[in-house]
């Protein structure tokens, strides 16, 4: 009783972009306790896109494909679909109206083409889409030789912001009410950051050794994550399991463990501000201002998060945050001296109760023997006073990364000072 993923667009196979899609899904198929043994992708080809859902179909109960729900000649999913096991497509004429009205009132003409959208194969449910034009549909194809019996196809649009909202809002109680899980799943998602994952394990190796509840960890974008899952009879008694669990790793892992599920590092750190009465402004150079959305981005961050200043130029440094000339020139930009002095400057122009400032070497270039690229000083500036610390992220991963891996490390110590 297993699913697949089927991931379709050419721009998939050629790298042009980067296939979160599949990774997300999978990991909401886990929360469900659904099991799955295999991804595929497939380019915007029919034959070759109908021969992946016929073995697709011979191997598992339920197949889940995202991308190629357009209106455009090579969104050939749908159409594909049908084709595969000989079913033709029928128009849904409330499927149409919702397309024309989503259209219009954007302000935009339908087209012609638009049209392909409202059409699902014979005897398919629709999947509704909320944001997008594109629905999906939820389709068992009539029994026949090499198919598993109860075969299921769940499409979703390639957009991920339409798909991820389509899942929450339109197909988990499906899922949910399906057979392909064993019975009632409860999952939560605990958040770590300044550890790696090599050494997270090894501080819990036998908890990740257990059968329910089950801890599996996962690493990426500077923090590490437990996922931890637990099965029963009913929703109350499955998390009720996750109880004693989450309780255990968080008192060994104490700090380390910034928040749960949908926390970020940025929301934490406003929720902490928000319970003192405090509130914070950022100094940025080599983030650019990445520090600064990320607090932006946590809907409600006005009430605490007052603003920041960019700086790259020394220039700006001195005219917006008062950096020393002396200090510029005795010990450069990318400095302890430099970076507190942009914290205590921004503090002072707003008069925040904190102030983060980050300068540093994001690369490519512009790294030297005492200053690499990757090293970063992050100073933070609060009520007792002001201190910075240069951190070295390395090179090897890129600018981005680097930048990313700042703002991230910047938000935790806030958050420990806190």
């Amino acid at each position: 009783m297993t699913a697949e993923i089927l991931c379709i667009g050419t721009e998939l196979l050629l790298g042009n972009i980067t296939n979160g899609n599949a990774r997300w899904i999978a990991e909401q198929l886990a929360a469900l306790g659904i099991p799955h043994h295999r991804q595929t992708v497939v380019g915007d080809n029919r034959e070759r896109l109908i021969a992946a859902v016929r073995e697709a179909a011979g191997r598992c109960r339920l197949l889940i494909t995202t991308g190629g729900l357009g209106p455009t000649p090579d969104d050939l999913t749908t159409e594909a679909i049908a084709a595969a096991f000989g079913a033709p497509l029928v128009e849904h004429p409330e499927v149409w109206s919702d397309i024309q009205a989503k259209i219009t009132a954007r302000g935009r003409a339908v087209a012609p083409s638009n049209r392909r959208q409202a059409q699902l194969p014979l005897g398919a449910a629709v999947l509704p889409n909320p944001a997008g034009t594109a629905p999906g549909m939820v389709w068992t194809p009539p029994a026949g030789a090499g198919i598993q019996p109860g075969f299921t196809v769940l499409t979703f649009p390639g957009v991920p912001s339409e798909l991820e909202l389509m899942w929450q809002v339109t197909a988990v109680a499906w899922l949910r009410d399906s057979t392909l899980a064993a019975g009632v799943f409860a999952s939560r998602m605990l958040r770590f950051w300044g550890v790696a994952e090599s050494s997270l394990a090894e501080q819990v190796a036998d908890l990740l050794a257990g059968e329910n509840p089950t801890v599996a960890p996962y690493a990426g974008a500077g923090q590490v994550k437990l996922r931890i899952t637990a099965r029963a009879g009913t929703a109350a008694a499955a998390a009720a399991l996750l109880v004693p669990v989450e309780a255990e790793l968080r008192r060994r892992t104490g700090s380390l463990c910034f928040g749960s599920d949908d926390d970020s590092l940025a929301s934490v750190v406003l929720q902490l501000l928000r319970q003192r009465g405090q509130t914070l402004a950022v100094a940025e150079s080599c983030t650019g201002g990445g520090l600064g959305a990320a607090l932006a981005a946590v809907p409600g961050a006005s009430d605490v998060f007052l603003g920041g200043v960019i700086a790259y130029a020394n220039a700006v440094k001195q005219e917006l945050l008062a950096v020393p000339l002396a200090a510029l020139e005795a010990d450069g930009a990318v400095s302890d001296s430099v970076a507190t002095a942009m914290a205590e400057g921004v503090r002072r122009r707003t008069g925040a109760t904190w102030a983060l400032a980050v300068t540093g070497v994001a690369g490519p270039g512009g790294g030297s023997g005492d200053k690499p690229v990757g090293l970063v000083h992050i100073a933070l500036a609060g009520p007792a006073g002001c201190s910075s610390e240069g951190v070295r992220f390395g090179s090897s991963r890129g600018r981005s990364w680097i930048q990313l891996l700042t703002v991230g490390e910047a938000l935790n110590r806030l958050r420990l000072a806190l």
